[in-house]
């Protein structure tokens, strides 16, 4: 539901010049970057086939189903590992969804087996993807031939720029005539949320290539420069979100965790790991003292956001959740999901008591933003819906006329305009408290296309 397949090689320069022969083998550096781009989509915490893992070093040295010794330190040959790489059967060779291991790679690991195996990362229980360099990501088109799906949209907290997902890159556009203003470059295949700091200077990134990496990264709003790294995994990550003074950053993705950031260090402060399947979104309260996640195991969690201890967990949808929002006083939370529903639930001290359902969607509500006096959700019956926040939460606005599903949604408050994109590549830019009419703008976020497509 969140991802969408495009081609694309992923294939650092690391793991293919080979390394000195003077030089010892490093497992961070030469052996850890190809087990993360060609091993952990089978054998990892999502998956284990055979029953083997390689997602952490301690993992990586037990064996699977066989019995037999993956890694034996100082003899490849009799490391089950190196024989499954190297077998001559395809049925037998690994890796088996991925492209067989190069010459130069499977020397690299041979001959880092026969040097002793030496971990060389600062712990052995910690995650493959934590400790690898940062993989380079391959240059976005200089024009785009085709549109792109609209996965990711925000205003920037002036309401002057719109940023938007692309393809390995994030596209910044002026909202009133949609005119491109920069590109950022270095990101993943697919950007799937944004959200810039509350004081603007920076923009977070959750990205991903579908089965090969997920990363988090934090750009100078201003400029496009990466500022930092904070996350790689093993697939796309998906939610991003600034706690209200903009000092801390909660993620989700496909690895099932939540992870908090210190904003000013980059480093990690904690990892909650409630969630049985991926983390779709993620919010802070208003008053910064809880947070709240939707995941596709069906629930929905509140959280204490200074200890990361669960609050409540509310499993009133039944089906997947994909969104979540608290409501402007912080009393209520909002979620929404697959079962085509907005569920508004207590966040009080007792439990998670459902308080009001809002149906009358055609499709799967895939995301919300929930502002003082109303709610907006998109969807995949190719709309966007204004509600209202009183008591009887009455549909007050449909913002229609799209070409496809509606995946991406932002607001500015500030001046009243709703964005959204569709997976056609476009993007709209609407009077918020409209109750009839069209967009404002309507464009194609993908640099370059409309000037191509005007020359054929």
């Amino acid at each position: 539901m969140k991802l969408f397949a495009v081609s694309s090689a992923l294939l650092g320069p690391f793991v293919l010049c080979a390394t000195e022969e003077g030089q010892t083998i490093s497992f961070t550096n030469d052996i850890a970057p190809i087990f993360a781009q060609k091993c952990l989509a089978c054998h990892g915490a999502e998956k284990r086939k055979g029953g083997y893992r390689l997602d952490t070093f301690e993992l990586m040295l037990k064996p699977g189903s066989s019995k037999d010794l993956s890694i034996v330190p100082g003899k490849p040959e009799m490391s089950k590992l190196v024989q499954l790489i190297t077998a001559a059967d395809e049925d037998d060779r690994m890796p088996q969804k991925n492209e067989p291991l190069s010459e130069v790679e499977i020397a690299r690991i041979q001959r880092w087996i026969r040097e002793g195996a030496e971990f060389d990362g600062p712990d052995a229980k910690a995650a493959l993807f934590s400790m690898i360099p940062p993989i380079p990501q391959p240059a976005a088109p200089e024009g785009y031939p085709r549109p792109i799906p609209i996965t990711a949209l925000a205003f920037s907290p002036d309401g002057t720029e719109l940023a938007a997902g692309g393809y390995h890159e994030i596209t910044i556009w002026n909202p009133l005539d949609g005119r491109l203003l920069r590109r950022v470059h270095g990101l993943a295949q697919c950007t799937l949320c944004l959200a810039y700091q509350p004081n603007g200077n920076l923009l977070a990134a959750a990205s991903g290539t579908p089965g090969k990496i997920g990363e988090i990264k934090l750009f100078d709003a201003g400029s496009g420069v990466l500022a930092k790294v904070l996350a790689t995994s093993a697939d796309s990550m998906l939610a991003v979100a600034f706690s209200p003074d903009g000092s801390k950053l909660a993620t989700g993705g496909s690895d099932n965790a939540i992870r908090l950031f210190d904003v000013a260090t980059g480093k990690p402060e904690r990892i909650i790991e409630q969630h049985a399947d991926w983390v779709t979104s993620v919010s802070f309260s208003h008053s910064g003292k809880l947070l709240a996640s939707a995941s596709r195991d069906k629930s929905a969690r509140l959280y204490d956001a200074l200890t990361g201890g669960v609050e409540h967990s509310y499993l009133g949808h039944g089906d997947l959740v994909f969104g979540v929002a608290f409501s402007a006083d912080d009393s209520q939370i909002l979620s929404c999901g697959r079962d085509r529903k907005v569920h508004i639930w207590s966040a009080g001290e007792t439990n998670a008591e459902k308080t009001r359902e809002i149906s009358g969607f055609e499709g799967e509500v895939l995301q919300l933003i929930v502002t003082s006096n109303a709610f907006f959700t998109c969807s995949s019956d190719q709309s966007a819906r204004r509600h209202s926040m009183d008591k009887k939460h009455k549909l007050m606005s449909t913002f229609g006329g799209h070409g496809d599903i509606v995946y991406a949604l932002a607001l500015d408050e500030r001046f009243h305009r709703l964005a959204t994109g569709s997976f056609d590549g476009k993007v709209r830019v609407w009077d918020a408290n409209v109750t009839n009419g069209g967009p404002l703008r309507t464009f194609i976020a993908a640099p370059g296309f409309e000037k191509l497509h005007r020359r054929e």
